[in-house]
């Protein structure tokens, strides 16, 4: 694709037909601009037998529970993408996934520009396998996001539910 006049090596214009009812049809240019660098995703397998948790649901209520107690974290949904693949008429889930959801939540303290909600919300995958659980999420531009969900997903290890008294996470000793 041609970059547009006066635009960075990361920015490229796609143009795209569209039909606007009403109207002829027109080209609509879409930019494309890579803010930072590519984000890599965090992935955590945990065997049965490595946690106490048994099932995406309890994972899901644990995470849940660490946003809302968070200070700067806002639980917004539950995703739950197996079911949603499934319904499709064409949906495909892959060999041994057996449950998949995505914790849908938000650390956003500033918004320094419209450009920031492209990268917003964040998400944690849990996915049930035959195996045990694989947890991933994708590296926020926030260190204190990244460390917050690092110390979390590490906490599903061998950790016992939490019944009670949860700290609000400041993420300064992680």
């Amino acid at each position: 694709m041609a970059l547009a006049p006066g635009a960075s090596a990361a920015e490229r214009v796609i143009a795209a037909d569209r039909d606007t009812p009403g109207r002829t049809r027109r080209r609509v240019a879409l930019k494309q601009t890579l803010r930072q660098e590519g984000y890599p995703i965090y992935s955590l397998e945990l065997g049965r037998e490595e946690t106490s948790y048994r099932s995406v649901d309890e994972i899901v209520d644990y995470f849940r529970q660490r946003i809302e107690a968070h200070r700067y974290g806002r639980f917004i949904a539950v995703f739950d993408h197996y079911a949603h693949t499934q319904a499709l008429p064409e949906g495909k889930v892959g060999d041994g996934i057996r449950a998949a959801k995505n914790v849908v939540f938000c650390f956003g303290i500033t918004l320094p520009d419209p450009h920031a909600l492209a990268l917003r919300p964040r998400s944690v995958g849990i996915a049930e396998t035959e195996q045990g659980f694989l947890i991933t999420f994708m590296e926020a531009p926030m260190p204190l996001a990244n460390a917050a969900m690092e110390h979390w997903v590490k906490g599903l290890r061998n950790e016992p539910a939490p019944t009670d008294g949860l700290r609000r996470d400041t993420c300064e000793s992680v």
